[in-house]
């Protein structure tokens, strides 16, 4: 099964660029489609595969920062090629 997740990394500290930056590092070396934007990142792949990488790197993240949020929505399919028709 296809799924497509947007991720929201906030770091609630000042110098907060660096873990983000990291942190799309560690996804982009997944191995998934990877999309950015200024606000957020979605991930495309296979769903097991997908959350058995993800949910490590997220683990990780919040292991290393003292405060931390992600927010993270799924959808069930493949998104990565939604235009929108309006």
């Amino acid at each position: 099964m296809k799924l497509s997740i947007e991720l929201t990394l906030t770091p609630l500290k000042k110098d907060f660029i660096p873990t983000i930056k990291s942190f799309i590092l560690q996804l982009r070396s997944l191995g998934f489609m990877v999309k950015e934007n200024p606000l957020s990142t979605q991930i495309y792949g296979d769903f097991d595969s997908v959350m058995q990488s993800l949910v490590p790197l997220i683990k990780n993240t919040f292991k290393d920062e003292e405060a931390i949020m992600l927010h993270l929505k799924m959808v069930k399919g493949d998104r990565s090629q939604y235009e929108p028709d309006f």
